[in-house]
């Protein structure tokens, strides 16, 4: 892992508000965790970006160090880190989730 990889996903996680590194993309999800991932957002309305970890092997091994988090998915919001798919689902589960997106004018009413 290079200082050009996190420079790179520095600025990835910059220029998007809503930002989920998955293994696969949205319409085809990798992984049961990213799929998981994916349906919460879908099901809060939230629009996202995604970055495929799968089709860059330093941005794959970058992240993990980036957000100091071994897994993969990882959620951003405006530049925080949030969390895995876990996270994700418990703080949905909760209505965290669904408050932070509203929080940050990210869904229509939630």
């Amino acid at each position: 892992m290079t200082d050009d990889s996190q420079t790179r996903i520095a600025d990835l996680v910059g220029k998007s508000d809503v930002l989920l590194f998955m293994k696969g993309s949205p319409l085809f999800p990798q992984c049961g965790f990213s799929s998981r991932a994916i349906a919460i957002l879908d099901h809060l309305g939230v629009a996202y970006d995604s970055v495929d970890v799968l089709q860059d092997q330093e941005v794959r091994q970058g992240i993990k160090a980036f957000s100091d988090w071994p897994t993969i998915p990882q959620l951003y919001v405006k530049g925080e880190f949030v969390g895995g798919s876990d996270i994700m689902m418990e703080m949905y589960e909760t209505g965290e989730l669904a408050q932070l997106m509203k929080e940050q004018g990210f869904t229509a009413g939630a």
